[in-house]
This record gives structure tokens, sequence and C-alpha cells, in this order.
């Protein structure tokens, strides 16, 4: 058995101090918001219980996918690799960007630099290359970058035709393996899952990948909702699985933090795929289970 947990956009604060230069961009824009909105609803408090939470699941592997930071200052690059060290190393936590990461022209090459340990494939000789791959015992970890800067107001994310591609040829070399496929990717890759300004440009592109190879798992981040959908694969449906933001407080218009365990068992048939959901209820509470889930998918 494999245990695999899932957490996203914990949106890192407090934000470091910003010159003029540093806002005389879109970042004015996040500027604004995080003082208005997410400097009150995202403690840091509330980050560490979590991953305290998460550390006594005793996990094989952690998947975070994507915003770390909020406006993509140099400044938050190192605290987000701290962020990630009371986590676990690089060898046991896969991250993939989102479009927080990539807030301004050039920001994700910095953030990729910066947290590499922990986008790093398992062949990857230099910078991060996309998709990646790690291999992790019965389980193959494919990262998936939708992270590029957008216009003033937009939260779109972008696969292009080349990492699309990639993707499946390495969706196609992994079911070889027979490996349990874990597809990250930031943005939900299902056309209608988000609002038309926060949309994945080329997610078409993604579920066509997924359902000519298949895949047992894509976990998202993005919504800052707990869903539960599924993309057609080649022989059947595909859990598509997104999580709270992890720093998200309790008691306001979205859902508190939370985070998902999965026990991944392999089968005769196949695989056992058990989902058991984490979330903050109350104010200062503990992380309660919410949901279990049980999915049983075919080799």
């Amino acid at each position: 058995m494999v245990r695999l947990v899932h957490l996203s956009d914990p949106h890192l604060g407090p934000l470091p101090q910003a010159s003029v230069s540093d806002l005389a961009s879109k970042r004015i824009l996040g500027y604004i918001n995080w003082h208005r909105n997410r400097a009150i609803a995202m403690r840091g408090d509330l980050l560490s219980r979590l991953v305290e939470a998460v550390r006594a699941e005793e996990p094989d592997h952690v998947a975070v996918t994507g915003d770390l930071v909020n406006i993509a200052l140099p400044a938050e690059l190192e605290p987000a690799r701290r962020f990630l060290e009371t986590i676990g190393p690089g060898a046991d936590v896969s991250v993939v960007p989102g479009n927080h990461d990539a807030y301004v022209p050039g920001a994700v090459a910095k953030a990729t630099e910066a947290w590499r340990a922990y986008m790093q494939g398992d062949h990857d000789p230099g910078a991060p290359s996309w998709p990646f791959v790690r291999r992790r015992g019965d389980l193959a970890i494919i990262g998936v970058s939708t992270a590029r800067a957008s216009a003033p107001f937009m939260a779109t994310g972008h696969v292009s035709v080349r990492q699309a591609t990639l993707l499946a040829d390495k969706l196609r070399a992994l079911r070889h393996e027979g490996l349990f496929r874990v597809v990250l990717i930031h943005h939900p890759p299902i056309r209608g899952s988000t609002d038309w300004h926060k949309r994945l440009i080329g997610g078409s592109r993604v579920r066509a990948a997924v359902r000519a190879e298949g895949a047992e798992l894509v976990l998202h981040g993005h919504t800052h909702l707990a869903t539960r959908l599924e993309l057609d694969g080649p022989h059947g449906a595909v859990p598509v699985i997104g999580v709270p933001s992890a720093s998200q407080e309790p008691g306001g218009h979205l859902p508190g933090a939370g985070f998902n365990v999965f026990e991944i068992d392999r089968t005769n048939r196949g695989w056992q795929l058990m989902m058991r959901a984490r979330q903050a209820l109350h104010p200062g509470g503990s992380f309660e289970e919410t949901e279990e889930i049980v999915w049983t998918l075919p080799a």
C-alpha cells in the first residue's frame, strides 16, 4: 500500500515589503487583494497545523499542486522553499506551479529554480522538464505545468501542444510499466469547472491525452474547492479530485483548509484507491475526516 497526501494553494503570507517598482505591474492588483481579503482569510497558524496533521498521516509521498505564493515577489520564494521543507525533502514531495507562482512574466522560471528539488523528474539533469515523471514504488507521479503569466484580472493556465504530446507519451510508457499514474496539475482540466477568466487554455489537450492513454488519478488545485469530477479514460472514468486551499480559515464563503489522503493498493485485477478527506470545520479546531470514497480501478 502507498499513502499519498494532496494539498494545494497555501498562498503563503504575510506578503513581504514591496517597492514601487515591484508593484508597477499586475502585482498591484494582487497586493490590494491580499490586504483586503487573503490576509484575513488565510493565516499562517492554520497552515502550520495542517502540516502537522499531514505529517501525522505518515505519508509515503506528498503532492502540492501550486499557488505557493501570492504575487510572485522574489522575496516570496525562499519562505515557500522553507515551507516545503517542513513537509519533507524534495524526494518525498512533488510540486507543480500555479498561476500565482507565475504572476508576472519571468516569475515561474525563478520559482522553478528556487523549488527545483521538488519539481525535478527522476532523469532530469538540469532545470525541471514538463511534464516531469517520478517513480515511487508502484506510484508514478506526472507533474504538468499550467503556469503562465496572464493579463490583469485573469487567472488562466495553459498547456502547450508539445507538453500535451509528451504527457500522452509518458502516460503510455508508464502504463506499460504497470504503475499507478497520478497526474498533478494546478488548473482543473475539465471544461466548465472554473469561471471563464480562470480556465485552462489547452485543457482539451490534457483530456485527449488521458482519454487516449489513461491515468488512474488526476489531482488539481486552483478552485479552493473540494471537488470530485471525472475524465473519460480508455477503460473507464478517471477520478479528478480538487482540494480546498491549505490556508483558508473556516467560516467564510469558501470551505476551510483541507487535504486528502489517498491509499493505493494493487489488486489481482487492477487497483483499489481509497480517499479520506480531512478538513478544518471550525476556527481553531482540528482537521476532521469529512468523507471517505473507495474506487476500484482496472489495470
